[in-house]
């Protein structure tokens, strides 16, 4: 995933897309559609006045090199810009185009009321329709499996080449229009209306030029505005008084006093962090339905996360065979290998292996009675096994094999019972193995933690989230998981109404956190609907994807960890990058003052810190630099300030100031003097 990722991020600048920002920077241009940046749109009036004052120099036969050049720089400074948001729109479209490719025209096997199949347009298909999807075929649209299992090739819409297993009836029932049937037949059940489907949101998200700007944009903003507000009111209060002491200021000075001083680079960048943000959650395979949720989960405070899958690799695996007294080791794990051949589940499974590891024996050399009779699992038993002749053999749970051997007259001796409850209290599984003579001995089982999970939550509690963990497992199963995986709480024996409570809880008025959690499966409909960022895996079912603001296209139930990450990112790039854009203008201060009254009053001169040439020089090097800036800092922004979850809040806080506030405070001293030489060796500076 991640190289699939990165390849996605380098394909920016192929020639293509940098042409297509390109004439994007151009039209851009429009001031009904450059309405939305005020900031860049007062730019664009101050470029319009000085083209026009520089034509009106040409017709009247005056000096207008200097006009001229500004006019030039403060275009760039426009188009720079659009660029920059035109670029981070133009990733997301060629995202899109790649999965447009997976929706071509696709004949479905609609099954009609009479039973019999139809071959019909998959755009004519409507919500509760049930089409017949065969091996080797695509699948017209995102719906949930009500008959078959099937392999199927997600790599169009997920980047991911393994195939998935995807059946009825349980939570990896849905699945996701564009996709291949590797092999297999099922039968489908169209969850939504044509047009509707996730992979038609995702185009229409990324193409869609109209993004709602999440409440923190908005609020910055404003900031924004209300600088620019006080530096038009700076820069008119600056003409009066240098008239007042007879010291001349061309408007187009005074225009690139005014430009230099806004906070233009934020201004430019600030459309493009969040179009990329969205477009690295789509890189992540997420699709976000809601830009709030994006938003909220870079504030996100408290996450919820489901014990199997997430914190655990979900399988319980075998780790030890602990044989009765009187029962030879040998005997007790040949047992537990017959009576689990039959057994597919993870844990059965693991069993077998380890079974033939202690025994040192390959599958070949397995080989029951031909009379064996397997018996499978059963809710009401609570037990598997297998008869091979006179010989019963089982494995289940203590209660369930406590029965089993009563029946046949025997009992279980206090010794088990205290291996059961050993095992019990350090949060495993004990699997209890019997034949009709008695207990043979218990099998553990273990819930492995997944490796680096304690590490991840570790990252996000420096970073103030409180991590739960939501488990429908004893309370001793799940605090000695918890204590393991290094959560900060735990809930056992959860049921769904619990997971909704503790959301509910968390949000009161009286707490006021934002809660993340992620889900599969209908009865996490609930909780994923009150959650402020509400994630569901695309081979859930179709009720947790409705009720959930982000559609994990992966099914990976640990990414609730990566895209509060991601939003995180986004919000320290935001802070940086305002940082840096304001930190900037003190350079620029320092340029545009001194060169505007230092040749009235030479005393000022000493503010000349940066030993600019001349006062022309002085004020075209600003500008230039507040232009060029900008494209110089389209990449950052495009894939965001990295989130460094080695620190806490205010180290994070401290060190982004650091780089950002007095890098943006050095780098213009150095940039703006640079230029001036070469504006003065190019005899461009007057």
């Amino acid at each position: 995933m991640k190289e699939t990722s990165s390849k996605q991020t380098s394909s920016i600048f192929q020639g293509e897309i940098l042409k297509q920002s390109f004439k994007g920077s151009f039209t851009r241009l429009n001031p009904l559609k450059l309405i939305r940046n005020p900031v860049m749109l007062i730019v664009e009036v101050g470029a319009v006045i000085t083209t026009l004052l520089t034509i009106l120099n040409i017709i009247s036969g005056a000096s207008f090199d200097f006009n001229l050049q500004i006019t030039i720089w403060l275009w760039f400074t426009v188009l720079f810009a659009n660029f920059a948001e035109a670029i981070a729109e133009s990733q997301g479209k060629a995202r899109a185009e790649s999965l447009r490719k997976t929706r071509n025209e696709v004949i479905a096997k609609k099954i009609m009321k009479n039973s019999e199949v139809k071959e019909v347009p998959a755009p004519t298909l409507v919500k509760n329709d049930v089409v017949l999807v065969e091996e080797g075929e695509l699948i017209p649209s995102d719906g949930d499996i009500i008959e078959g299992t099937s392999l199927v090739d997600e790599s169009a819409i997920t980047g991911e080449s393994a195939p998935v297993i995807r059946e009825s009836g349980g939570d990896k029932c849905g699945v996701t229009g564009g996709t291949k049937i590797l092999s297999g037949t099922i039968k489908v059940k169209i969850t939504v209306e044509s047009g509707k489907s996730f992979l038609d949101n995702m185009i229409n998200m990324v193409e869609s030029a109209k993004r709602e700007k999440t409440p923190n944009e908005k609020a910055l903003e404003i900031l924004l505005i209300g600088l620019t507000a006080l530096f038009i009111t700076v820069v008119i209060t600056l003409s009066t008084f240098a008239g007042y002491m007879g010291i001349a200021i061309t408007t187009p000075i005074l225009i690139a006093l005014l430009v230099c001083l806004m906070p233009t680079t934020i201004g430019a960048l600030l459309p493009a962090i969040g179009i990329a943000g969205m477009d690295r959650l789509l890189q992540h395979n997420v699709v976000a339905l809601s830009g709030r949720a994006v938003e909220a989960a870079g504030d996100v405070d408290v996450v919820l996360l489901d014990k199997t899958g997430t914190i655990t690799l979900g399988n319980r695996m075998a780790t030890e065979f602990i044989p009765a007294n009187g029962v030879k080791t040998n005997d007790m794990v040949n047992a537990s290998l017959i009576s689990s051949l039959a057994d597919e589940t993870p844990e059965g499974r693991s069993i077998v292996k380890l079974a033939k590891k202690e025994l040192n024996i390959r599958g070949s050399d397995i080989k029951p009675s031909a009379e064996s009779v397997f018996v499978p699992f059963t809710p009401e038993s609570r037990m598997s096994g297998i008869n091979t002749g006179s010989s019963m053999i089982r494995k289940g749970s203590a209660d369930a094999i406590e029965e089993f051997v009563q029946n046949h007259n025997e009992n279980v001796s206090d010794e088990i019972k205290k291996v059961v409850e050993g095992i019990s209290v350090k949060g495993d599984t004990p699997l209890v193995v019997a034949n009709e003579k008695g207990v043979m001995g218990v099998i553990r089982l273990k819930d492995i933690v997944k490796k680096g999970i304690k590490n991840k939550l570790q990252q996000l509690r420096r970073m103030g989230i409180t991590s739960i963990m939501i488990t429908g497992d004893n309370a001793l199963t799940a605090a000695s998981i918890a204590a393991e995986a290094g959560v900060d709480d735990f809930s056992a024996n959860a049921k769904p109404e619990t997971k909704l409570e503790m959301i509910r809880k968390y949000q009161s008025d009286e707490q006021q956190h934002l809660v993340a959690m992620i889900g599969d499966g209908t009865n996490d409909a609930p909780a994923l609907a009150q959650a402020d960022v509400a994630v569901a895996m695309s081979a859930g079912t179709s009720a947790a994807r409705e009720a959930a603001n982000m559609i994990d296209l992966d099914s990976s139930p640990s990414k609730l960890l990566e895209i509060v990450e991601i939003g995180k990112e986004i919000l320290i790039t935001r802070g940086a990058l305002t940082t840096f854009s304001i930190a900037n203008d003190v350079a620029k201060y320092f340029a545009i003052i001194p060169a505007i009254f230092a040749v009235t009053y030479p005393e000022l001169g000493v503010l000349n810190i940066m030993g600019l040439s001349t006062p022309t020089s002085a004020v075209l090097s600003a500008v230039i630099f507040n232009a060029i800036i900008i494209p110089l800092l389209i990449p950052l922004a495009l894939r965001g300030v990295k989130f460094r979850s080695t620190s806490s809040v205010s180290e994070l806080l401290g060190l982004n100031i650091l780089i950002y506030g007095v890098g943006g405070l050095i780098l213009p001293f150095i940039g703006i003097k640079l230029i001036d030489i070469l504006i003065t060796l190019l005899g461009l500076g007057g």
